[in-house]
């Protein structure tokens, strides 16, 4: 399995999810402020593999200050951290992952800067490897769910891209593949940005699993013809009542798979769960540039004077999902995710 983000000699090491799938590239990273680019360009996206990331962002913030003053250091990390925290509203797993670093410098603020760094730099790989503890954990309870010869749909990327683990509705896929089961999965293109198609259906090939992709508006007509058996997902948030926030397009997946009775199923550890959200109202949302919706592969698609909205994430009601599959369990509706548990465990 191909090792999507790892951190070596003071630099950070991430593929370029923008070239896939005609060239797989990683880049070298020395800076926060390239980590904050690599996160704004998607050059890494995915929930998980942000947090991870931004994690490490903070860590080389701070390598050319472990010789400073505490005051001066602190200061530049408060700086950095901002400059992260701003990069993607909506996934919750960035803010989870620079809140535990800053918590963890706090209650070393009497240290030399240089202890703290290395202390910060060990946080950042504990994130990350228990990251991919989650992901295995995550996906052996997804593969449960998953009946043998079953048809699957998808949507987005959730596999180790998006996670920097073997992933999460997509590991569930690739763990019941290695188990013996027999399955297909139609693979959601992900308008506008095309994550389905540039990067699931790459991943799919890796691991050798049939897939097919479909447009978006294809899946209505998928279900009602081809005996889809459950929809997996992942999340970027979800509120305690279980209403969850996911790439564009998600909403209306359940509705579709609510009307052809299909179990609808989203896949995401238990760090993406707000425990300061209660439904989806208060889920920010991040909007991206219209040119995104009115150009395609760089050539403008829509007329010149043509206005256009790009939300990267919609909110599917809680009342729509059948069950939520975390590192911890299978949840199923209602939810009444604890606050205390929830705070206890981030």
């Amino acid at each position: 399995m191909i090792e999507p983000i790892y951190y070596e000699d003071e630099k950070l090491y991430i593929v370029d999810q923008r070239k896939l799938p005609q060239t797989l590239k990683i880049v070298e990273i020395n800076s926060v402020d390239e980590v904050v680019e690599a996160i704004k360009s998607l050059m890494v996206r995915g929930a998980p593999a942000i947090g991870i990331t931004g994690a490490y962002g903070l860590v080389l913030g701070l390598k050319d200050w472990k010789g400073s003053e505490n005051e001066r250091f602190f200061k530049q990390l408060d700086t950095c951290y901002k400059l992260l925290l701003e990069t993607r509203p909506t996934a919750v797993n960035l803010s989870w992952a620079l809140n535990r670093l800053k918590r963890k410098a706090s209650s070393l603020q009497e240290k030399p800067p240089g202890e703290i760094w290395e202390a910060l730099l060990e946080e950042a790989r504990n994130i990350h490897d228990e990251e991919k503890e989650r992901c295995e954990k995550i996906s052996l309870f997804g593969a449960s769910l998953i009946p043998d010869g079953a048809n699957i749909i998808t949507h987005c990327n959730t596999g180790p891209l998006a996670t920097g683990g073997l992933g999460t509705a997509l590991g569930s896929i690739i763990i019941a593949h290695e188990e013996g089961k027999k399955v297909h999965v139609f693979v959601d293109e992900t308008r506008p940005l095309l994550q389905g198609a540039r990067l699931t259906a790459w991943e799919l090939e890796q691991a050798g699993i049939p897939h097919t992709l479909i447009t978006d508006s294809m899946a209505g007509f998928v279900m009602a013809t081809q005996k889809v058996d459950l929809v997996i997902v992942g999340a970027d948030r979800i509120a305690m009542n279980g209403d969850t926030a996911n790439k564009i397009g998600t909403y209306n997946l359940a509705i579709l798979a609510r009307h052809h009775e299909i179990p609808f199923y989203v896949a995401a550890p238990l760090s993406t769960i707000d425990p300061n959200i209660e439904n989806g109202n208060g889920i920010p949302i991040e909007f991206r540039k219209p040119d995104e919706v009115t150009h395609f592969n760089g050539k403008r698609v829509a007329h010149e004077k043509c206005k256009a909205i790009s939300p990267a994430f919609d909110v599917t009601p809680s009342g729509l999902i059948t069950a939520i599959i975390t590192e911890r369990g299978i949840y199923k509706f209602p939810y009444n995710f604890s606050k205390s548990e929830i705070d206890s465990y981030i």
